[in-house]
């Protein structure tokens, strides 16, 4: 290997901010700011587009939005609690309602459950398995003094 030269992730993390720096840069010119001399007698901030608003968010928060590239504990995505409560939502879209307070109670037991399983990289039926085996897991064990 020798003459091999790998990049450190220092440096793709850097190649990537240019590559994000680069296509901010083109939506920039796609969708410019409003134009400050079309104001007649306004107060206040021109009104943007959703885009516009966007943009500027991205830009200005550059360094959030790209914590993933230095930090490998922050996931790429922070869908994890959108996606904890799309069950909650498709069981509610298709019963209309839950029919009693102590079932949706139960609903979101269980969900938390597999939820919380999911994260500790353990399979739903291993889990249920032990669950009705009367086995406790091991990420219910270590927080039960929580």
């Amino acid at each position: 290997m020798a003459g091999c030269h790998r990049q450190s992730e220092p440096d793709k993390a850097d190649r990537w901010r240019k590559v994000y720096r680069k296509c901010l840069g083109r939506a920039e010119k796609a969708c410019p700011p409003p134009d400050e001399n079309q104001r007649q007698g306004q107060r206040g901030r021109l009104k943007r587009t959703r885009a516009r608003n966007l943009l500027e968010r991205l830009r200005d928060y550059e360094t959030d939005v790209l914590r993933f590239l230095d930090d490998p504990a922050i996931p790429f995505t922070n869908n994890q609690g959108e996606r904890d409560i799309r069950m909650l939502k498709v069981q509610q879209k298709i019963s209309g309602c839950f029919r009693s307070f102590e079932g949706a109670r139960i609903f979101c037991r269980v969900r938390s459950y597999l939820s919380t399983a999911r994260k500790q990289n353990l399979s739903a039926s291993e889990v249920l398995t032990q669950l009705f085996t009367g086995r406790v897991p091991a990420f219910m064990s270590a927080s039960e003094g929580n």
